[in-house]
């Protein structure tokens, strides 16, 4: 595994000495202070993982995860009809998947190769660098969650598109500062086609100063090609307060996800056939632990691209799409050496990166903004067949009133879950086509 903790040294080595002279923030200059606050993965809103076992043994691996508990790489592949494209080998091969996190995991190769083996996909091909340093691992609470997080973005990116190289981009810390550097690095270094973000905090508790720094790097990563993802939280309509302690009375929506330079993944609750594992159905992700992240940003007006979805021009809405993310239907990882069900947005964010990867590799070059290409087909009369329209549910969570789910883009699943072989030929076609 190679671990690099000086951007210097990651430059030198992938893109020579001229990238040195690429500007580090806004074009170069010193930016203004920014106050930072901390950022939660969205893995799970209220309950910490579930913990299954012990991953020394690979046949206990799988028996610990059954349908409809626990779902397996093989039963959200047929489920989201990811499979035939596998088989007809567009596996994301080419393409790079830049996955940000904070603090580190010390067992991710371990545990990746685990996962691998036990669910029969190819070894991986991993890479990570902490640009502004590694963070030695303490296991504490607050570091052995991003550790989960770490290792659930990874397997299940590698779930979705197997032949996709992973860079783990690693920050310092869960603030919104350091995040936003090490997702700065990766951008102004050019290292992947998709990025795949799976934490968030209150749009209201990220400094306006953060906001405007964070938006001028995302525009820098579509002026690019580079796709940009982002959960789009666990609370529902609202989000934790800024001091960490109760929900906010009122809505607002999470931050990176808001940004609509950014795509953000909502959830749903997913039933698959027991027998065959084929799509059964869906409705919006509201339990009592936790429900799909959506609603209206604050600070970000109405992208063109949702124009024909929401008749209010003074609003971004989130979220873009959706995913399976209920406790009920939990995805499977390995994770410091123990096997866990985990929950969240934050399962369907890499697994949306993969998504891009495939499409990248079946058009064979990168392409415009996901949002753009995803909000086309929208409009399209492939929407009906490359999408589960979510028309069930709402995000109503800790007393605060949501949207509710209905027919097209909606503020609790966005434009709804993706029928994966269907839809990744529509995205490789340039929007306008």
């Amino acid at each position: 595994m190679r671990i690099v903790v000086s951007p210097v040294r990651v430059v030198a080595a992938r893109l020579g000495a001229a990238a040195l002279a690429l500007p580090v923030l806004l074009g170069g200059g010193a930016a203004p202070a920014v106050v930072s606050h901390a950022v939660s993965p969205a893995m799970g809103g209220l309950a910490q993982f579930q913990d299954l076992g012990d991953a020394s043994d690979l046949g206990a691996i799988v028996a610990s995860c059954k349908a409809p508990l626990c779902y397996a790489p093989d039963a959200l592949r047929t489920a989201y009809d990811v499979q035939p494209l596998l088989d007809a080998g567009i596996d994301g091969t080419g393409t790079t998947i830049v996955i940000v996190d904070a603090f580190q995991d010390p067992m991710i190769r371990h545990d990746l190769a685990m996962f691998d083996a036990a669910w029969g996909l190819p070894a991986a091909s991993l890479d990570f660098v902490a640009p502004d340093g590694l963070t030695p691992f303490d296991g504490s609470k607050l570091q052995m969650g991003w550790a989960g997080e770490i290792a659930l973005d990874a397997e299940w990116a590698h779930v979705i598109a197997p032949g996709a190289h992973l860079e783990l981009v690693l920050a310092k810390s869960e603030q919104d500062t350091d995040l936003l550097s090490a997702t700065r690095f990766a951008i102004d270094h050019n290292l992947g086609d998709v990025i795949t973000q799976s934490f968030g905090e209150s749009e209201s508790c990220a400094d306006p100063e953060l906001l405007r720094q964070q938006h001028a790097v995302f525009e820098r990563a579509a002026s690019r090609g580079i796709t940009l993802l982002a959960a789009s939280g666990d609370f529902g309509a609202t989000n934790p307060l800024c001091s960490s302690h109760g929900f906010a009375r009122s809505a607002n929506v999470t931050t990176p996800a808001s940004d609509p330079d950014v795509t953000a993944v909502g959830g749903t609750r997913l039933a698959v056939n027991l027998a065959t594992g084929a799509y059964g159905s869906e409705i919006a992700w509201n339990d009592m632990f936790g429900a799909s992240g959506g609603g209206l940003s604050t600070v970000y007006t109405r992208p063109g691209y949702q124009a024909p979805f929401i008749d209010d021009n003074s609003a971004r809405g989130l979220p873009d799409v959706a995913y399976s993310a209920d406790a009920i239907g939990a995805s499977v990882i390995v994770a410091l050496g123990g096997v866990h069900a985990v929950f969240g947005t934050s399962s369907g964010t890499p697994q949306w990166a993969g998504i891009d990867a495939l499409a990248r590799q079946f058009a064979g070059h990168r392409q415009s903004q996901l949002n753009i290409r995803l909000y086309h087909v929208a409009k399209s009369d492939g929407y009906s067949v490359a999408f589960h329209d979510i028309t069930t549910g709402n995000n109503t969570f800790a007393g605060v009133n949501g949207g509710q789910a209905g027919p097209g883009w909606d503020a609790v699943t966005g434009l709804g879950t993706p029928d994966v072989a269907k839809l990744v030929p529509l995205l490789a076609i340039p929007a306008g086509d």
